[in-house]
């Protein structure tokens, strides 16, 4: 599937909106998604297809060097075509590139969102009991740290 990441502008919003509708019990607003538009500390990264169409996109808010992923969805019909794995791997390009770690929590149902995070290096960190309702289910915390040092070193060739 050929598509490009862009930065959310205005005109995602209402196509973002319906995708939350779509995939998520408790669906941020428009409102909600035009405020992350002016929060220094927030970006969203939408895949956009070869005719501007809304994709997926992937939420993240950073708090000095840790970031937390908010929302990764796709549309159901562009599902398993690498939409989600182009924006977990944006994700992480940043984070590597910004941060200390990033993480997420999932439902304990989904396996195939855990088997993408993990694949992009995730791992298990933790569980809340109940987190989520509508139906009410556990999340896995999950949790992709980066080691500044170490990369640091490989690149200099330092021990």
């Amino acid at each position: 599937m050929n598509y490009h990441l862009t930065t959310m502008t205005a005109e995602h919003i209402p196509y973002i909106a319906a995708i939350e509708r779509v995939c998520f019990s408790h669906p941020w607003s428009e409102d909600m998604l035009r405020q992350e538009l002016w929060n220094d500390s927030a970006a969203v990264i939408v895949a956009e297809g070869e005719d501007g169409s809304v994709l997926g996109y992937a939420g993240v808010s950073t708090v000095l060097d840790e970031g937390y992923v908010n929302n990764v969805a796709v549309d159901p019909q562009f599902r398993r075509q690498g939409v989600a794995d182009g924006l977990i791997a944006a994700l992480a390009r940043f984070g590597r590139a910004k941060l200390a770690f990033l993480t997420l929590e999932v439902r304990a149902s989904n396996a195939p969102a855990i088997a993408l995070y993990r694949k992009h290096g995730f791992r298990e960190a933790g569980r809340r009991n109940n987190y989520y309702d509508d139906p009410r289910e556990d999340a896995i915390i999950m949790t992709l740290e980066f080691d500044h040092e170490t990369e640091a070193a490989e690149q200099t060739g330092i021990d």
